[in-house]
């Protein structure tokens, strides 16, 4: 493999483990919404 090759090959797999990395993070640091808990509980709301 030469070196042209060997550098696409690290820069594509970098990007693809970053915007995986972040969004990852993004889910588990994003605060949860309050939502019922079931769908009885979502009768009362206007859609």
């Amino acid at each position: 493999m030469n070196t042209s090759a060997l550098i696409t090959l690290l820069l594509a797999q970098g990007i693809v483990i970053a915007f995986t990395a972040y969004f990852f993070w993004k889910v588990l640091t994003t605060p949860q919404k309050s939502e019922p808990d079931s769908y009885a509980d979502n009768d009362n709301q206007a859609r």
